[in-house]
């Protein structure tokens, strides 16, 4: 795999055939040569990698089920990684502040399962506000 774009759909084969700084690294070329602005190009990317490799897991997590599910509900394929990667994201930052759970997977997949393109769109509206 030599190339990177999250509007289209990755062989999981090859996607998981790279280590993980070369998914990083093909992650931030796309947003870099695309010219998005983000704070961190490399937090970005590293929440790019794990979405796309909880996708690239098929029915093992229910990633692949949520982009399905979001794309089809209108979000385009990268907005739907980028909905994953928040779920990914904030479910790491309850962890970090409050520490592990007994079960933080079941969490983390019932947040998946219950992830809808209308409430992703709302929480950036409501974070434009801020």
């Amino acid at each position: 795999m030599k190339q990177y774009d999250p509007d289209k759909r990755i062989d999981p084969e090859d996607w998981m055939g790279l280590d993980e700084t070369e998914r990083a690294s093909l992650v931030e070329q796309y947003h870099t040569k695309k010219h998005i602005k983000m704070p961190n190009v490399k937090v970005h990317a590293a929440f790019h990698v794990i979405a796309e490799n909880q996708i690239a897991m098929g029915d093992t997590i229910p990633a692949q089920k949520a982009l399905t599910r979001l794309m089809r509900q209108g979000l385009s394929r990268h907005n739907a990684v980028h909905a994953i990667a928040s779920v990914a994201a904030t479910h790491f930052f309850n962890v970090m502040k409050q520490g592990s759970a007994t079960a933080p997977n079941e969490d983390y997949n019932l947040q998946l399962e219950k992830l809808n393109a209308e409430d992703w769109r709302n929480s950036l509206d409501e974070s434009e506000d801020d």
